[in-house]
């Protein structure tokens, strides 16, 4: 089994590296060489793209995650069979699909026919990530989903919790998508606007990932093209 790791925080994020970790055969790295977060499904198509061959499964894109994920099935490794997307720092839940580079990777795969999940870690500030605690999380979630049979134009969505150190080990939830919007504030100095919704406030009705994820567990949830 060949499995395709890419992300949108940049090929040397600690989260990719914890996914690395997490990921038990042959992997392939082909990821952004800077951090794309919030592209959204952007892609290069009016000029070209650099490639840093770092090693024989490494490769540094001068691209978004969507163009890796192309780059990567054209050129790099042709018949994988997943490619997986990040360790995100930060939650991709609900509507965050849309906006998200670390989910459209996956989305890009499932468009090109192959399975995808795309991974990534809330954060409740103030704590800070733990990554070895989210690749051991990581490895748990995949021994799950890569078993199952995904539909055709589907890939998984993956939110882990963030909790505190000791905490009991958090349960997979399949769950639905939230559908609400983000918190939409802005402080303006002048002509400036300054985002400064809280993250942490957006809806989080009952059932939803958002409120998976929020309450402390793993959030898993498939989404369609």
């Amino acid at each position: 089994m060949t499995i395709i790791l890419t992300n949108d925080d940049g090929i040397d994020a600690p989260g990719i590296q914890a996914l690395w970790q997490a990921v038990e055969g042959k992997k392939v790295t082909v990821a952004p060489q800077q951090q794309f977060s919030g592209c959204g499904h952007q892609v290069t198509a009016h000029s070209p793209i650099h490639v840093d061959r770092r090693s024989s499964v490494e490769y540094a894109v001068a691209g978004t995650p969507a163009d890796c994920v192309r780059l990567a099935l054209s050129h790099f490794c042709q018949k994988p069979q997943f490619v997986l997307s990040g360790i995100n720092a930060g939650g991709n839940l609900g509507v965050d699909v849309y906006i998200s580079g670390t989910v459209a990777a996956v989305r890009e795969a499932a468009m090109l026919g192959v399975p995808g999940i795309a991974i990534s870690h809330w954060i409740k500030r103030p704590l800070e990530i733990d990554w070895e605690v989210a690749a051991r999380w990581t490895s748990r979630v995949l021994a799950d989903l890569m078993q199952r049979k995904q539909q055709p134009g589907s890939f998984w969505n993956v939110n882990l919790p963030h909790l505190e150190p000791g905490s009991a080990q958090p349960e997979i939830v399949f769950c639905k998508p939230s559908t609400q919007p983000l918190p939409v504030e802005y402080r303006v100095e002048g002509e400036y606007f300054y985002y400064v919704g809280e993250y942490g406030k957006r809806d989080r009705a009952a059932g939803t990932d958002v409120d998976v994820c929020f309450g402390g567990n793993i959030a898993v949830t498939e989404i369609f093209l």
